[in-house]
């Protein structure tokens, strides 16, 4: 078996060690070199010839997000997984290194490292191996054959889309009164995407959840507050649900709409390993808003969002999924898709221009 050859990035002798040790102890992984700093790495490419680098956030001489736009000013394009810590530094540097071509990121341990160091091998070998799938069109894993779809069956996606969704969409127009969006990996540059396009006027709530760890979704919140025209805000318990205003799921918590059409919040158990959780949110609004909702689902792995997408359209909400050519990991949305209850695929670009001529009935 052809193992997936990493290399570690951390200042930390005790992190570098960790980290190898735990990938070494993978039957598809090996550490092939470490380095301490972004300098270090990129003398390490020169000899080395990585499928995946994990690399630090915060570092001397060289941190990550320097690192990163080094990598691709020489055109390197091995899939990069940050290790964050949750400082406000650390939390703000992550987001802009997701927003520069990061594949994904995951909380360095911390405190009592033991407690941790279980979840963190469950994040970063799933992340590992999402980002090696995506890369390498021969991997046998389950995961990426349950993803891998011909450019036949896409072709057919989007004309059975455009027919079926033409309709729906028409008959929408103007009377959404409720957003939802949901998304994992790659769904941060995604969601800056979309957010960033959408007018400070449009009229509607938009309820986004992300799967993000706690400390992460208040500085991603404030980064797309700080580059859009529409208000954008983490969520908080009680929130009055306002138009004009997109509201993020805060990590840790799901995040659900009553009907006095305010902000829940709860720490329920985790639904497809992750709180918060898509499906929580199209689930809850969807009994709430019921027509008038459209829900939108875009990259990232597993199914979460499916079962909420099957709940919005049953009560007559119009639902949308991201098209294959421009997710990350077409993981959610192929789920989505497959339950037969998505109404329009679109790739990224088009889905804010849809979102603004059905809310709107409009195209700006």
């Amino acid at each position: 078996m052809n193992k997936i050859k990493v290399i570690v990035v951390d200042d930390s002798a005790l992190m570098r060690k960790i980290i190898s040790d735990m990938l070494n102890a993978e039957e598809d992984m090996e550490v092939i070199g470490i380095a301490k700093n972004g300098e270090e790495l990129l003398l390490k490419l020169e000899t080395l010839n990585p499928d995946i680098i994990t690399l630090d956030v915060e570092m001397p001489k060289m941190n990550g997000i320097t690192a990163l736009k080094e990598l691709k000013k020489r055109g390197i394009t091995v899939p990069v997984i940050m290790l964050s810590s949750i400082s406000i530094k650390g939390t703000e540097l992550t987001i802009e290194c997701l927003e520069s071509g990061a594949f994904d990121f995951i909380p360095k341990p911390s405190g009592e490292i033991s407690l941790d160091i279980n979840k963190v091998r469950e994040d970063l070998t799933e992340k590992i191996r999402g980002a090696y799938n995506k890369i390498s069109p021969d991997n046998n894993s389950r995961e990426f054959k349950r993803m891998r779809i011909t450019l036949k069956e896409q072709r057919e996606i989007r004309r059975e889309s455009l027919k079926k969704g033409k309709e729906a969409e028409v008959n929408a127009i103007g009377r959404i009164k409720a957003v939802a969006i949901g998304a994992s990996t790659g769904g941060p540059k995604a969601l800056y995407s979309v957010i960033t396009a959408l007018p400070k006027d449009i009229g509607v709530p938009v309820l986004v959840v992300q799967h993000m760890p706690a400390g992460f979704t208040k500085a991603f919140a404030e980064r797309l507050n700080a580059n859009s025209d529409i208000r954008v805000k983490e969520a908080a318990e009680g929130d009055d649900i306002e138009k004009d205003t997109v509201y993020i799921a805060p990590g840790g918590f799901h995040m659900e709409v009553w009907e006095d059409k305010k902000i829940h919040l709860n720490t329920e158990p985790s639904i497809w390993g992750v709180r918060p959780a898509v499906d929580k949110l199209f689930i809850s609004a969807s009994k709430v808003y019921g027509t008038n909702l459209m829900s939108v689902v875009l990259t990232g792995m597993g199914k979460d969002g499916a079962g909420g997408t099957v709940e919005v359209k049953k009560r007559g909400g119009l639902t949308i999924s991201e098209d294959k050519s421009t997710c990350i990991i077409y993981g959610m949305p192929k789920a989505t898709y497959e339950t037969g209850m998505v109404d329009i695929v679109l790739p990224l670009q088009d889905i804010p221009v849809h979102i603004v001529k059905t809310v709107m009935g409009v195209r700006r």
